[in-house]
């Protein structure tokens, strides 16, 4: 593992950058494998760091007096800009507060865009649905439906083992029964009830679309 001058306490760059190293690259792991830019999510430690340190409100210049080590040195490592010895990651996590672990678990955000969300089936008819949210989240699930004019869920109403469920109404109405009660929703309406409930759902209009978001937590 490559140890930087700027990481002992030194002025100069790191030794992986005086050996040629991209901004990006990084060593990983105790077994010092270099990645050749394409790095996953599970090896960019530095913007994690720099979260974890942000979060418990510490500067560079405290982080830096906790270990020892210089702020320019943690300042490279959280862009990702110079390799860190497992001995100096030690204490960075101490000092922070976090395991070393967490720097390699899986990433808590996920960005996902209409394009590239995908679609989904659960059943009814005149329904174009796409997953918003992980297909791994077990706490939260978010589908997007668009419902053509008499489309829904179908005649028979249904259950789903989840605590919470709403619907927003982003565009044309949506009816919804729940038991013996009828709602109906227009743009700007949300609903929000237990999924416990026998309940069924239909776009009542002839001409016009209805787009909605369902949001589940936990995921069922």
């Amino acid at each position: 593992m490559l140890v930087s001058s700027m990481e002992r306490g030194g002025s100069r760059s790191s030794d992986a950058l005086e050996q040629g190293s991209r901004p990006g690259q990084m060593v990983a792991g105790a077994r010092g494998d270099v990645d050749d830019g394409h790095l996953n999510d599970g090896l960019l430690i530095g913007p994690r760091l720099r979260r974890a340190r942000q979060r418990r409100k510490l500067s560079l210049e405290d982080l830096a007096r906790a270990t020892g080590l210089t702020k320019g040195f943690i300042s490279q490592l959280e862009r990702e800009m110079t390799s860190v010895s497992v001995a100096s990651l030690v204490r960075l996590c101490d000092a922070i507060g976090i395991t070393v672990g967490s720097l390699f678990q899986p990433s808590e955000e996920v960005l996902t865009s209409l394009a590239t969300a995908p679609l989904i089936n659960f059943g009814g008819s005149g329904l174009h649905e796409q997953l918003l949210t992980p297909r791994a989240s077990s706490d939260l699930m978010i589908i997007r439906s668009e419902i053509e004019p008499g489309g829904g869920s179908g005649p028979e109403p249904y259950v789903l083992n989840a605590k919470t469920e709403a619907v927003h109404v982003l565009q044309g109405q949506l009816v919804l029964t729940l038991d013996e009660d009828e709602y109906s929703l227009r743009a700007g309406d949300t609903l929000t009830f237990s999924p416990r409930r026998h309940h069924a759902w239909r776009n009542l209009s002839e001409t016009a679309q209805a787009i909605v978001l369902w949001v589940l937590a936990p995921s069922p």
